[in-house]
């Protein structure tokens, strides 16, 4: 809405700011907004389910199962690789072989299911996966009887 300027036909801007601008002017504050209804949370409307999933690398499935093996056994001989284990996931389910050296003579069956129960339960427990097999392959035996006492020479 204009009013008629006393001094020429230009019209000029109404008080109440509805009006054209005039050069010079400042800009006119926005209008104030109403209330806006409250937004819901992006995750209040998704469920927990449908969210999305972590994938954990089979390597890093792997580094745990040596890692627990390598705890299953009671002693390690000297000179021997650590554990070694590969494994293949298949969405939530690991299968597991660990290679192995043992000492000889010793409870090799004993050894070989402290391996497979702690292999399992840590992989379970770390990584949220089941396993139900975890297959063991002893590489190498060393016997305890061959082995040179720190005071013997071999010739």
């Amino acid at each position: 809405m204009t009013t008629p300027d006393p001094d020429g036909p230009t019209p000029r801007p109404v008080p109440d700011g509805t009006g054209p601008r005039a050069a010079g002017d400042a800009p006119r504050p926005p209008a104030a907004p109403g209330p806006r209804p409250p937004r819901p949370s992006r995750a209040a409307a998704v469920p927990p389910a449908e969210r999305g999933s972590t994938r954990i690398a089979d390597r890093v499935v792997a580094k745990i199962a040596a890692r627990a093996a390598g705890e299953a056994l009671p002693r390690a001989p000297r000179d021997v690789a650590p554990p070694h284990a590969t494994v293949t996931v298949h969405h939530d389910i690991a299968r597991v072989r660990i290679s192995l050296e043992l000492d000889y003579p010793s409870d090799l069956g004993a050894e070989c299911a402290a391996v497979r129960r702690t292999v399992a339960a840590r992989v379970e427990e770390l990584a949220g996966m089941t396993v139900p097999e975890v297959d063991i392959d002893v590489e190498r035996l060393h016997s305890t009887h061959t082995q040179p006492s720190p005071r013997s020479r071999l010739r």
